[in-house]
């Protein structure tokens, strides 16, 4: 089974983010970059289906310039086998993102394609579903279980809804997006580190795959959160509810 995974670089969660302050963007000195968790998630699910099957493959892809090698080397650091960098210098939309992937997946003809559920730097949420739209493919997002079927043909996705967890299945080939609660992501080991210096990460130029990556979302200003107010504390109920009226005028 060969299963393509898809990385982006994305600011440490641990970061401080600042707004630059005319909006049009963050500060992006001094901010260290990671792979997004969630796709974290998914090369972490992706390796353990080839362990458990044995004679699997694991493509990562990605979408940037050549500063997100940094990111494919951890996840082949991981026990990928091979990346594939598309090099674009735009900032790309979901649309735009999908129809690059779907090149990639016409190349390579993965059984399966895992994704991070959403990037945590514009949590769009859209990539995966778009996918699947491009391809024609069926999908389960939010996947919180994977099982493959012996003959691996088909697979059953434990997703997270609203109201609780639903199982579904669907024939391969397909898209899975990974969930918080579908695994544990492993440490790079050092043996895994020195290897990943060997593996092969093929540049492509995003202009060879022929699409248009022409935005159809723009984003016009950037706000920074409200900071958080401090507490009021009363001595009884009445005052509660007259500052409830009266300041924060939700009664």
């Amino acid at each position: 089974m060969k299963i393509l995974v898809t990385v982006k670089r994305v600011p440490d969660p641990e970061t401080t983010i600042r707004v630059k302050p005319d909006g049009s963007g963050i500060v992006t000195d001094n901010i260290k970059y990671v792979i997004n968790p969630f796709d974290e998630i998914a090369i972490e699910e992706a390796l353990r289906i080839k362990e458990k099957l044995g004679g699997s493959e694991v493509v990562l892809a990605s979408i940037g310039t050549k500063v997100v090698t940094e990111q494919l080397r951890t996840g082949l650091a991981m026990g990928a086998d091979r990346a594939l960098l598309v090099l674009c210098d735009q900032e790309l939309d979901s649309l735009a993102v999908s129809r690059i992937l779907a090149k990639l997946v016409e190349r390579e003809s993965p059984q399966l394609v895992l994704m991070g559920k959403q990037a945590i730097d514009d949590d769009a949420n859209q990539a995966g579903q778009m996918l699947a739209a491009v391809l024609d493919w069926p999908q389960a997002t939010f996947a919180s279980q994977v099982q493959l079927a012996a003959d691996q043909a088909s697979v059953q996705v434990l997703r997270e809804v609203d109201g609780g967890l639903e199982t579904i299945g669907f024939s391969l080939p397909g898209i899975i997006t990974a969930d918080l609660r579908l695994n544990e992501p492993r440490y790079a080991s050092l043996p895994g580190i020195m290897k990943a210096r060997k593996k092969e990460i093929k540049e492509i130029p995003v202009a060879e795959l022929g699409v248009d990556i022409t935005p159809r979302l723009k984003i016009h200003k950037m706000d920074p959160p409200v900071k958080k107010i401090g507490g009021k504390k009363v001595e009884t109920v009445q005052q509660l509810l007259d500052l409830l009226h009266t300041e924060a005028k939700v009664i």
